[in-house]
Formats: structure tokens, C-alpha cells, sequence
């Protein structure tokens, strides 16, 4: 992002030796006549993280998001932004809110949009002319800025609505499937202008259902299921919590009967072997002097480590769309 001493963009959070809580969930329930959506949810997010918010359908995670949001009332429980609740003055002011559902207006400019929002969190005058145009710099649109939003292409529409949530500078910033429907260059962009949020303190909590980008682009990963909080921590924490630090082999195997090794499974849909070890150095030698001596010719062999997915299925039982 660039240098700027205005108003325009955030403002640099001071570096300080003691962690901020930006939010805290904690125990929260929310229940619709006899259905519980939320039962005990908790979590927490520290300042300047970025963490990816997950679950299957139907796991609680958008009854939580509307909590968070104050659009629901939880029937127990607290939520708390920067140590204060959600319901006391002021306090949601420090969130910035990027829905799922483009909420931007077709037959206004980007420019316009953009200060149509930035009037609803009450800025104006300079101030608000110096925010729009670091808007538009930081989604890249400076030289369209003038141009109707209908006429854009996904990726820029997003760009722009994630922009009319960021105005006000928050604190925490919650996005609702950032990078849906956008091409792979647009989801880049779209992570690098959260880098730049990161930079200046800002902490963002997101929902994806690209698990690629939850596992590379994110600090922490909360995974709710059964409207509970299963799981929380950093990538490497979660396999090592739940399925360990296994590789994964796949094994293209010439003239060997599918059960000779105990452990080697038999696809037949890619017609490959598939089996997992701990250790390279120990068991990758032994399980290649079983297959020759089983009469089997090693054609091929792709290894990769476990992964976001694995853990996902692990915990859940199931995908992510499901």
C-alpha cells in the first residue's frame, strides 16, 4: 500500500508487545424454535490476524456470521470487538462488513458507489473525497473510477464492494466469500489488497469454500461443525492434532495382484495404488522392496503431504459443499 500522511486510507497500527483480542466469541447459542444452529461456539481472533471461518452446509457458520454482524440476537453467550459487546454504542462501527451478495448499485460509478457508502459511515467532505481515491488506487479501478459498475466484469464488482466496506477503516473486517465467483487473477488481487489491510493492523476474519485459500493465505483456520467450534489453530497444529504429518503416495504399478502389500490400496479409477507413510527415509525403501519382491514394476509415484482437505474430511465426515 502506498506511503500516504492523509485520511485517505487506514492509518497504521502502532506495533505493541502485549496481543489485542480484536474478537471474541464466546459460548454463544442461538437456537430457531427447536432447531439449535449455535450450541457453545467459541473463538477468539487476535489483531492483525487473518483467519479463515469454515464449515460444511448447515454447520452454523452463517448464524455465527450474522452474530458477529449484530443481525442476530444470540440467546446466550457474548460477543465481544475489541474487548467491549457487539450491542453496546459505537462498537460495531469498528467493523467493516463485505457480504457474499454484491451490494453495489449497477447504474452508479464506481466513484459514486463508493460515496454513497462512505456517507453511511458518515464521512465527508475532504475526507471523503481523500477515501475514495485511495479506493480506488488500492482496488486498482483508479482509471475507471468514472465508468458504471454494470459495466464491469465480476472480479472488478468485487473489488469495488469489498472497497465500500473498508472506507471507514475498521478494525475487523468480515468477508463473506471474498473471491466467489472471480477468476484466478482477480483472487489474487483481491488477497494481495488484504495484505495491504494486514499491514496496517487491520484483522479480517473470512468464509471460503476454497480450501486453497484458507490453507495458503491465512493465519488461523476455525472450522465449526454441529454448531461448534471443532477445531482452531494454524494449519500444521490441525494435522498434527488430527491425522499427523503423513504423506500421501500414489503408486503406478506394472504386474502385481492388488492386495500382495498390506496397506496398498487398489484404485481403479486412475488404476494407481494409493497408501500413506510418516517417514521417507524408513518406510519409502521398505515399501518399494516389498513391491519388487511381489514381482511389481514401479512405473510411476507422486507423493504429497497432508493437507487443509484431509483435516476437513478427518473432522467433519464431510466436503465442504456438501
Amino acid at each position: 500500500m502506498q506511503d500516504t500522511s492523509t485520511a485517505a486510507g487506514p492509518e497504521p497500527v502502532q506495533p505493541s508487545t502485549d496481543s489485542i483480542v480484536a474478537l471474541s466469541v464466546e459460548n454463544v447459542q442461538k437456537s430457531f424454535g427447536k432447531q439449535t444452529a449455535l450450541c457453545g461456539a467459541s473463538f477468539s481472533v487476535v489483531q492483525g490476524q487473518r483467519v479463515a471461518l469454515l464449515g460444511p452446509n448447515g454447520a452454523g457458520k452463517t448464524t455465527l456470521v450474522r452474530s458477529i454482524c449484530g443481525r442476530l440476537k444470540i440467546d446466550r453467550g457474548q460477543i465481544l470487538m475489541f474487548g467491549q459487546p457487539i450491542g453496546e454504542a459505537g462498537v460495531l462501527d469498528r467493523l467493516g462488513v463485505v457480504p457474499q451478495e454484491l451490494a453495489i448499485y449497477g447504474d452508479l460509478t464506481a466513484r459514486e458507489n463508493l460515496q454513497i457508502f462512505g456517507r453511511l459511515h458518515g464521512i465527508r467532505g475532504s475526507e471523503l473525497k481523500d477515501r475514495v481515491a485511495w479506493a480506488l488506487e488500492w482496488v486498482g479501478l483508479s482509471d475507471r473510477g468514472n465508468h458504471l459498475t454494470k459495466t464491469f466484469s465480476g472480479g472488478m464488482k468485487r473489488r469495488v464492494n469489498i472497497a465500500c466496506g473498508v472506507l471507514h477503516s475498521p478494525g475487523l473486517l468480515l468477508l463473506d466469500e471474498p473471491t466467489v465467483g472471480v477468476d484466478p487473477q482477480s483472487r489474487q488481487r483481491i488477497f494481495d489488497m488484504l495484505d495491504e489491510l494486514i499491514e496496517f493492523g487491520t484483522t479480517v476474519v473470512l468464509t471460503t469454500h476454497h480450501l486453497d485459500e484458507a490453507q495458503s493465505r491465512c493465519d488461523r483456520i476455525v472450522i465449526v461443525d454441529h454448531g461448534r467450534v471443532i477445531a482452531d489453530g494454524t494449519l500444521e497444529e490441525l494435522i498434527e492434532e488430527t491425522i499427523g504429518d503423513q504423506k500421501h503416495l500414489e503408486l503406478l504399478i506394472d504386474s502385481m495382484q492388488s492386495d500382495a502389500i498390506d496397506g496398498l490400496i487398489y484404485d481403479s479409477v486412475s488404476s494407481s495404488y494409493r497408501t500413506t507413510i510418516r517417514s521417507t527415509q524408513h518406510e519409502l525403501p521398505m515399501l518399494l522392496r516389498q513391491i519388487a519382491d511381489c514381482g511389481g514394476e514401479l512405473l510411476d509415484m507422486h507423493m504429497h503431504r497432508s493437507d487443509l482437505h484431509q483435516v476437513f474430511l478427518h473432522l467433519t465426515g464431510r466436503e465442504l459443499r456438501e
